[in-house]
């Protein structure tokens, strides 16, 4: 059998511990291989890239000296990755994720990629380049790649140490670190983008640059490993929900070959027996006595525990100041507006660097949740800057373009949202979704008379009623909420944008226990989201025996 046999059969039998991830890509591979189509798998090409690996290169730290001899699973999953093939032995794979936890050798194995890459691929000045968003990051890879290079005669030999990056003369290739504030990535003709750590990653502009710089290639490839982060809404977690719709064969590609390690639930974290499971090289390359000190440590110490499950476990967490917990936030429940015929409406409004939130909250009678309509505004200024520069982006390490795409955002013309935005929005709904609104609880602040008489002309004099930012108004209502949310009982389509004001949020908490919202220790990130929905659900805790007893939902009638 094939260490790729191996490997996945194991993990289909059982006999390997697995999460549910690992399984289906197991069951994706071997059904590549033992029923192949377009593409077959060729095991002397995967063995060409294994055996140089293992023949040419040397660990990087610890125990220097002595030659790479790769884990089942990396020689399985670097067999998947360069075995595949179609009849003109092009690879089927050009992109690769792996997420597992820290301390499985990730940096040492990147380093072999890049080595054989440059080398051993049959390329024509091949580009190679190590990633990262600082320099700092990107040069970690690069030395170990040095490092491989140092200790082997024949790599010494022909690859020569130059300023900035490894130089092979026999193809004119290369070995560069890269950092996302790098001028020329626009002019690159990279054959393989390696980037360890893409949850450090907070430019989302850097992976679709080096991406778009493999297309003259015939078989390039982008091989990315990472574990979790505590940066959430960014490009990590947009290309970990790629992997899952690939997996889930909700996305298309079969170019790109995702290997996700975790656990399946955050109740196994103290279970020793399910910890491989986001661990591959537990035992073997992990000190499986370090893990146990650190799970002991996070029992002994919460504000430890997020950083074990995340970085250990690739669980995702919030920070440890943050007001509420991934697990708490995190609903992906979906509902139907046109179920509902009326709602209570809250909005955030705000100058110009700030988003603008608006959101529609709906209940019914006999139903404990709490339904959530959101829509959020930037002014057109921020998405021309952003195109310009792209700093907007990675200072507020948000896809705001992304999100207007898919709807859930809007822009306004010029640097500043007209108020009249929320007015405008709340008539959308009344007069194109049927949905009336009728309480509107807001933060007085930006909204002058002229436009708070228009908002009582839609919905009436006793429509419009301020909610003061501070402990006496929010305090009560953030405690409740939070509740609220650990019993996942506030639904709110899984919008990405609210999603995110949510992870930013922090407490402020003075001397008799009062809270209130703040920024998440960036004082630019966004938190309107947030704070709109805490106007409107002091609503709810003001007008609740109101509004579900006048009201009925579409679904009740």
């Amino acid at each position: 059998m094939t260490e790729l046999e191996k490997y996945f059969t194991s993990i289909v039998d059982g006999k390997i511990v697995a999460c549910e991830k690992m399984k289906r890509i197991s069951d994706i591979l071997l059904t590549g291989f033992y029923s192949p189509g377009e593409y077959h798998f060729d095991y002397d090409i995967a063995s060409k890239h294994t055996d140089f690996i293992e023949r040419f290169c040397y660990v990087p730290a610890g125990d220097i000296g002595q030659r790479i001899k790769l884990e089942l699973f990396q020689k399985a999953r670097l067999q998947a990755l360069f075995g595949f093939v179609d009849d003109n032995n092009i690879r089927q794979y050009n992109e690769c994720m792996i997420v597992e936890g820290r301390k499985n050798g990730k940096t040492t194995e990147c380093a072999t990629v890049e080595n054989d890459m440059l080398v051993n691929d049959g390329e024509g000045a091949p580009e190679i380049y190590n990633i990262a968003t600082k320099l700092d990051q990107a040069k970690k890879g690069f030395v170990a790649a040095d490092n491989m290079r140092k200790q082997s005669p024949l790599l010494r030999k022909h690859i020569k140490k130059r300023a900035s990056d490894l130089y092979f003369p026999v193809n004119m290739g290369f070995i560069k670190a890269m950092a996302s504030n790098t001028s020329s990535l626009d002019s690159l003709d990279s054959h393989c983008v390696v980037i360890d750590e893409l949850a450090a990653i907070k430019n989302r502009d850097i992976y679709d640059l080096m991406k778009q710089s493999m297309g003259a290639r015939s078989q390039p490839i982008l091989f990315c490993i990472t574990t979790n982060g505590f940066i959430r809404g960014g490009i990590f977690d947009s290309q970990y929900e790629y992997a899952v719709n690939v997996l889930e064969g909700k996305a298309q590609n079969k170019r790109f070959l995702p290997f996700i390690y975790e656990l399946d639930s955050i109740d196994e974290w103290d279970k020793e027996e399910c910890w491989i499971k986001a661990n591959p090289g537990l035992g073997t390359i992990k000190s499986r006595e370090f893990l146990r000190e650190m799970v002991q440590k996070a029992k002994d110490d919460p504000s430890f525990k997020p950083t074990v499950l995340v970085k250990d476990f690739n669980m995702k967490q919030t920070g440890q100041s943050s007001w509420l917990r991934f697990e708490d936030l995190n609903n992906e429940e979906l509902f139907d507006l046109s179920e509902f015929d009326y709602c209570i409406g809250g909005f955030d409004a705000a100058d110009t660097t700030d988003l603008n939130a608006a959101v529609a909250l709906c209940m019914r009678p006999d139903d404990d949740n709490i339904y959530m309509e959101f829509m959020f505004w930037i002014p057109q200024s921020v998405i021309d800057e952003l195109d310009k520069t792209g700093n907007r982006q990675e200072r507020d390490n948000a896809p705001y373009r992304l999100w207007i795409d898919q709807g859930f955002m809007r822009t306004c013309e010029g640097n500043k949202c007209d108020k009249r935005i929320f007015l405008e929005w709340f008539k959308e709904l009344r007069d194109e979704k049927d949905l009336y609104v009728q309480y509107i609880f807001y933060d007085p602040w930006h909204i002058d008379d002229t436009l708070l008489r228009e908002f009582k002309s839609e919905f009436g004099q006793k429509s419009m009623i301020p909610v003061r930012q501070g402990v006496i108004s929010l305090s009560e209502p953030m405690k409740n909420m939070a509740a609220d949310f650990k019993a996942h009982k506030i639904i709110y389509n899984n919008n990405p944008v609210y999603k995110w004001c949510l992870i930013n949020t922090e407490v402020k908490t003075d001397v008799n226990g009062n809270i209130q919202p703040v920024k998440i220790t960036d004082r630019r990130r966004r938190i309107d989201g947030t704070v709109a929905s805490l106007c409107a659900y002091k609503g709810v805790m003001d007008v609740k025996d109101k509004y579900i007893n006048l009201n009925q939902s579409k679904g009740g009638e």
